[in-house]
């Protein structure tokens, strides 16, 4: 094997997974103080467990009422399909320590004196885009999401039942020369009903790899190589077989370890953090320079520091990594784009309720909506990049 041939495996979690419970309810907080002040301040941390929901965290804006969020957590656990004995919409304690933000962080990232605001936090943020699906996110991921987003459409629709809503999906392809030619193996892990056996669980599961990926890369593809609940049933999942938290997917959320991460995870974070709106922003160039056609591939890193309104550093790759276009292509970046936090926010309009629906199945890779939804994965900006 060569470095242009190797396996590569990526995995995703459904919205039920406890972590992604948990990064539904952080988002959906976001949303409700964006939705009453676009401006708000909101860095908000879930835990959920037994039956139980517990917020906390800091945020400047308006005042909500304590009710009506736990009310709305309620309904992110009713939606996501959980009425089970040991987590329920209906009965989970749901306990919240959200508090004012500190004044000294404030003090460093507000706009004052004709001063640009500042970022909201130290750090480094990537995106990633690649040639390898129609999306320009790298395959494994890709398909990964895929397999677990179709089975819980199906589950919400009655259609799927029987499979429960914690699910977890695993796709591992070989490539040759750096492309995806064909699947290897698939895992799937998945909640279910006590009345369903292992092997009709497989019944069930299986045809969603068929329907998410597409047939050429399943040509050759091993049955012995399909995994489905390998350890056996898996009736106990959700917070109640395993404690959740805000921020454990940064994975799952960005390329399936396609490309490095900064660290700083995205739910619960309202857009002044960088560690969000420049993972969004570096996202929406590496796109937009793959769709133009400069390269197959492209890594982006932003850095800022907390308090300083510009990056202290923007760094390119391109897959043939020559040197005139990759200084072709930061030229265009710094003459067309402002890359502060302000700057980031106005361009791909982040200041509206939009996060709940990246909490599952990737911030990346997703169809951009008519509500202001994904707004970094439009492709407006090509044209900029044609060299």
């Amino acid at each position: 094997m060569t470095t242009n041939n190797y396996l590569f495996t990526s995995e995703s979690v459904s919205e039920g997974h406890p972590d992604k419970v948990s990064d539904r309810i952080s988002d959906m907080v976001v949303d409700t103080y964006l939705s009453r002040d676009p401006v708000s301040r909101v860095a908000c941390e879930t835990l959920t467990t037994t039956n139980r929901v517990v917020l906390a965290g800091e945020t400047r804006g308006p005042k909500i009422n304590n009710d009506e969020l736990i009310n709305k957590i309620r309904d992110c656990i009713k939606d996501i399909g959980y009425d089970q004995k040991g987590f329920s919409w209906k009965n989970a304690k749901i306990e919240n320590y959200l508090h004012e933000q500190s004044s000294d962080i404030a003090m460093g990232v507000d706009s004052k004196d004709n001063k640009d605001e500042g970022a909201g936090d130290q750090g480094l943020m990537f995106g990633y885009a690649c040639n390898e699906t129609e999306e320009l996110m790298p395959a494994p991921i890709h398909y990964s999401h895929k397999i677990l987003r179709l089975m819980a459409e199906d589950r919400k629709k009655g259609n799927l039942k029987g499979i429960e809503p914690d699910n977890k999906s695993q796709v591992t392809m070989l490539y040759q020369n750096n492309k995806p030619v064909k699947v290897t193996s698939v895992v799937i892990s998945t909640q279910h009903s006590k009345d369903l056996n292992q092997n009709q669980v497989k019944e069930l599961v299986i045809p969603y790899i068929n329907k998410s990926i597409p047939s050429h890369f399943l040509e050759s593809l091993d049955p012995k190589e399909i995994y489905i609940n390998p350890t056996g049933q898996f009736i106990i999942g959700g917070p109640d077989g395993d404690t959740g938290l805000t921020g454990r997917k940064i994975i799952v959320d960005t390329y399936g370890g396609s490309a490095p991460h900064g660290g700083g995870a995205f739910s619960g974070k309202d857009p002044t953090k960088v560690d969000r709106s420049a993972a969004y922003a570096a996202r929406y160039l590496a796109k937009n320079i793959v769709s133009a056609g400069v390269s197959e591939k492209c890594l982006i890193q932003l850095a800022y520091a907390i308090g300083v309104s510009k990056p202290l550093s923007i760094f390119v790759k391109l897959a043939d990594e020559d040197e005139a276009k990759v200084r072709k292509t930061m030229e265009i970046i710094e003459k067309n784009f402002d890359l502060s936090p302000r700057g980031i926010r106005e361009m791909l309009k982040l200041n509206n309720p939009i996060y709940q629906i990246t909490s599952a199945y990737g911030h990346f890779g997703r169809k951009p909506t008519n509500k202001g939804e994904f707004t970094w994965e439009k492709t407006d900006k090509l044209d900029l990049f044609k060299l």
